[in-house]
């Protein structure tokens, strides 16, 4: 059992062609040889935001500008228990270097996972491969053509997460959309969660399953796919999600939305207080749209998740 836990600052720091630097750790030291995201250890009586610009100074010589919350994560080793701040830096002067004559690499964020980490740096990779806003489509109605148009449209203004959600259409319906959401995805470089059975998503070839609350109770094991979402509620529900190994969740409602009248919203506070039990990326979900970011960012969430707000809107 671990005793000591170290609470760590570690940052995504982007360039101006969306790559993100990472540093491989020393052979000798704690999960030495593995790639990281730049950080270290939060001084005694030291602001987090204050050690993550005293650690990218010290260790890539450059001043943050621009900076924000990502992830928080924590994470058991057999001799320690870490707890990672992780922010997402998109600005900063200097020219970012191995200070301490560790290696620095720019790297896609959709290549991370060709990398070896340290197995508490998986979800920050998750994190950073992700938008900030996951489309939910609406019912698809009877014009379908008006439907792939208007994903092609959203796609076209750059959503790069959408989840394919159609209640009301037969499995062999579904899978005829699905088939002609996912090239219309794979087009746009966007990745597509089917709504539906696991089994779906390789016939179709999309990258993941979205799992609604009925399907996540019911599952003993994680579903075979690259990504698996998960809809949660509540703190035994977010359990759940991690026992799963889901990637990432929605987390919902944050506000009073109109489909749901009789459920009472979490708000910002609780929301916070169970996304940190999440360790994982947590999308906010429940009367969203793109002008609650900074918000949900403040709060810990990766970003938003929407139908109506994201169905018409750029994100």
């Amino acid at each position: 059992m671990a005793t000591e836990v170290v609470q760590v600052v570690a940052a995504a720091v982007f360039d101006g062609k969306g790559r993100v630097a990472i540093t491989r750790r020393a052979d000798d030291v704690h999960q030495g040889g593995l790639w990281e995201f730049p950080g270290g250890k939060v001084e005694a009586g030291e602001t987090v935001r204050d050690a993550l610009a005293r650690e990218l100074r010290e260790e890539l010589g450059i001043n943050v500008q621009q900076a924000r919350p990502l992830i928080r994560v924590s994470y058991d080793y057999p001799d320690k228990s870490v707890l990672l701040d992780v922010w997402r830096v998109n600005g900063f002067d200097g020219e970012a270097h191995g200070r301490e004559g560790q290696p620095l690499s720019w790297v896609r964020p959709q290549v991370l996972s060709d990398y070896d980490f340290p197995a508490a740096n998986t979800p920050i990779v998750t994190a950073v491969q992700l938008p900030d806003c996951y489309l939910i489509t609406p019912a698809p109605g009877d014009d379908l053509s008006a439907f792939l148009a208007q994903l092609e449209t959203r796609l076209r203004d750059g959503i790069r997460l959408v989840q394919l959600r159609a209640k009301t259409l037969s499995e062999d319906d579904y899978l005829v959309l699905a088939r002609q959401c996912q090239h219309l995805c794979e087009r746009h470089n966007a990745a597509l969660m089917l709504n539906a059975d696991p089994a779906l998503v390789i016939e179709v070839g999309a990258t993941g399953v979205h799992l609604d609350s009925g399907r996540l109770e019911s599952l003993s094991e994680r579903p075979g796919v690259k990504w698996v979402s998960a809809s949660c509620h509540s703190a035994e529900q977010l359990r759940q999600a991690e026992k799963l190994g889901a990637d990432f969740v929605m987390l919902s409602p944050v506000m009073a939305t109109a489909s749901h009248p009789g459920i009472v919203p979490l708000g910002w506070a609780q929301f916070q207080v169970l996304a940190d039990l999440a360790n994982c990326p947590v999308y906010a979900l429940g009367g969203m749209t793109p002008a609650d970011l900074q918000q949900a960012f403040i709060h810990g969430a990766q970003g938003v998740a929407a139908i109506r707000a994201l169905w018409g809107r750029e994100c």
